[in-house]
Formats: C-alpha cells, structure tokens, sequence
C-alpha cells in the first residue's frame, strides 16, 4: 500500500468514526427520552432487539457516509484566515 492511499483511509476512516459517533449519540438520545414513544414501543415488540439494530445501523450508515461526504468535500477549502 502507497503511503497517501494510506492516508486517503486513515482521513475516510476518522470520518466515518465521528459520523458513527454522531449517530449513537442520537440514537441514545431518541431512545433515552422516548422520543415519539419510541422506547416504550420497542419495549413492548418481540421483536426489540431487531428494531434497535435496524435503527442503530440505519443512522450509523446515514451519519458516517455524510461525514466522510463532508470531508471529502471540503479537501479543497483554503484554510487560511
């Protein structure tokens, strides 16, 4: 492996973590304050463990591919003042 594709993974990787990160905090959050009932109705499902996979993995996917988006957009911002 070349070192700037190295690089390029280590950049798409911290991206994506911090998107990863992102979305379990929201999905905490939603299901900490029973946000919509949601909790409580996950709760009450045979099919809890299910729901929350499926709500964790869809904002984790959503979240972390927007992050690397955004930093993968804004590679060529001068960051100069």
């Amino acid at each position: 492996m070349k070192p700037f594709e190295k690089a390029a993974i280590l950049f798409l990787l911290k991206h994506l973590l911090s998107g990863v990160a992102g979305a379990v905090v929201l999905g905490t959050g939603l299901l900490w304050f029973d946000v919509a009932r949601l909790a409580t109705l996950i709760g009450n499902s045979e099919y809890g463990l299910v729901a929350i996979v499926m709500l964790y993995g869809s904002l984790m996917l959503t979240f972390g591919s927007v992050a690397m988006g955004i930093g993968i957009m804004a590679l060529n911002e001068d960051t100069r003042p």
